[in-house]
């Protein structure tokens, strides 16, 4: 499969990209400063720069012509402020997808937010961050050339990863390590089954292609 990535040097899409080229997916990260360029050829990966804030259409669904899947794993970050909230978590996620439908790319995987909801109240950063998540997840659900399936992890940490996870439409808060959600991810690009889901992801009892099949009807 060749598999093209938004938020290619975020910290699960690195994960991300080690296990697909590991695995002999050709994978492609979208990234906007080209000094993370090397850091994706030593995982396997193809860079692409490409600022999602200021380009078209056009020029992200070029990146996407001939691709296999899309996934959406860009985001402002925590230091971020209220206005890259909207302009990343959520125009971004928009731009992608839409530019996934130009390109004629079915799969779309997008990372989300547990607690993401476009209903979402509040003025704090956190709440300006779940309402635009909602309202990306809320766009990309819309979207009938898409087989999209939404993923929102728990608490993310850097602990190893475990390889057992609980991926429901509803778990319940828990931590998740980035590892497994990068794996998660990987099996799910895979599992076409599961489109039209969307699915929140804590640590648990299940391994990962046990727990993916599962959500899938197999």
């Amino acid at each position: 499969m060749r598999i093209v990535i938004a938020g290619g040097h975020g910290q699960i899409a690195l994960r991300l990209e080690r296990l697909l080229a590991a695995r002999g997916d050709e994978v492609a990260g979208i990234i906007r400063n080209p000094e993370h360029s090397d850091e994706l050829r030593r995982l396997g990966a193809e860079p692409v720069v490409l600022d999602l804030e200021s380009a078209s259409v056009e020029e992200v669904a070029q990146r996407l012509e001939g691709a296999d899947a899309a996934v959406f794993a860009a985001g402002a970050g925590p230091g971020s402020g209220v206005g890259r909230k909207e302009t990343v978590d959520k125009a971004a996620a928009v731009l992608f997808a839409d530019a996934a439908v130009r390109a004629g790319v079915r799969r779309f995987v997008i990372v989300s937010s547990m607690g993401a909801d476009p209903a979402h109240e509040g003025d704090e950063i956190f709440d300006v961050y779940l309402r635009a998540k909602g309202e990306a997840d809320a766009y990309v659900r819309g979207l009938d050339a898409l087989d999209w399936t939404i993923v929102r992890p728990g608490q993310l940490t850097n602990d190893a990863g475990t390889g057992l996870i609980r991926l429901e439409a509803r778990t319940g808060r828990g931590p998740v390590p980035r590892d497994d959600v990068a794996a998660v991810l990987a099996e799910l690009v895979d599992t076409p089954a599961t489109a039209g889901l969307t699915l929140e992801l804590i640590s648990g009892p299940a391994p990962v292609s046990v727990a993916v099949k599962s959500v899938a009807g197999n």
